[in-house]
């Protein structure tokens, strides 16, 4: 069948069922694999329609899918080709929240409502790469656009994704600095999944600083004249915001409200609405390097 030909009979195909269908390839591309009680949960399906869709799909995209008789689930093929575009954002949302399934109705909004454009959109392909390791638990050798170093090859064991505001990376085992770090997902350049096993010591739960909660008490700027501007902004109660956040992400939290996190906030009020107000609990936190004003001493 003709790509022309796949495009025809799929815009004829129920919205309905393409929203099926859309989610079943984005479940089985991203994750790694699919089963059909996966289509029957998430949209409250029985069993045979949850076939038909397996059928149809398999019928517009004879390629896309593997089935792996010992697990029982389908697999993308080595000749996978999306039928749906699918969007970095959309994509991310659906990893992140659980939500964004399926198609982009593309539906009229009730009031205009804009946002700002994201800047940095990772690659699909390297992407899906990282997800299906982080799904099944296997190595990943990437190729990784340094500042320092340029590009490198290495190893690495995804175990999370994280949106800092600015842009995604993917929290990782490295093998080669054997200790958990973060890799910007736009900067991989090319990703490989490897059928090599993982040890305990490689995998999130021996991610210290992931598992780690601190709490940011945040208050107004003391530099700041009307503080209650500040708390109106952050619905403060009784003038602090309790922030809890692992301790892997805390800079990036801390970088991103542009908070001073001086002992003497020193930083000007100015530009940083908000003081932290109990700075040792940075203590030993990796990622405090990137909070405005910190040193740990």
């Amino acid at each position: 069948m003709t790509s022309k030909a796949t495009s025809q009979l799929l815009r004829k195909t129920p919205r309905t069922q393409r929203e099926r269908l859309a989610y079943l390839e984005m479940r089985a591309y991203f994750s790694g694999e699919l089963r059909r009680s996966d289509i029957e949960s998430r949209f409250g399906i029985k069993p045979a329609a949850a076939t038909r869709d397996l059928s149809a799909y398999r019928e517009l995209a004879p390629d896309n899918l593997e089935y792996d008789a010992g697990t029982r689930c389908y697999r993308p093929g080595p000749k996978f080709s999306a039928l749906f575009e699918f969007s970095a954002e959309r994509v991310l949302s659906w990893l992140l929240l659980g939500f964004g399934d399926g198609l982009d109705l593309r539906l009229r909004k009730t009031v205009p409502c804009e946002g700002p454009s994201s800047l940095v959109n990772p690659d699909m392909e390297i992407l899906a790469a990282i997800t299906r390791a982080l799904c099944a638990q296997k190595p990943l050798r990437v190729t990784y656009l340094s500042l320092a170093t340029g590009a490198a090859s290495r190893v690495i064991i995804p175990i999370a994704l994280a949106d800092n505001g600015l842009r995604w990376h993917v929290r990782a085992y490295d093998r080669e600095k054997a200790r958990f770090g973060d890799f910007v997902l736009t900067r991989i350049t090319k990703a490989k999944v490897l059928g090599e096993t993982t040890s305990e010591s490689e995998l999130l739960m021996a991610d210290t600083q992931w598992a780690r909660i601190v709490d940011l008490e945040l208050v107004p700027h003391p530099g700041i004249t009307h503080s209650e501007t500040v708390e109106a902004d952050y619905g403060m109660e009784n003038g602090m915001l309790i922030l809890q956040t692992r301790a892997a992400l805390a800079g990036y939290a801390l970088r991103r409200w542009s908070v001073d996190c001086s002992p003497d906030h020193r930083l000007p009020s100015n530009e940083h609405h908000l003081w932290l107000r109990n700075t040792p609990t940075l203590y030993g936190v990796e990622s405090a390097v990137m909070a405005p004003g910190y040193t740990e001493g």
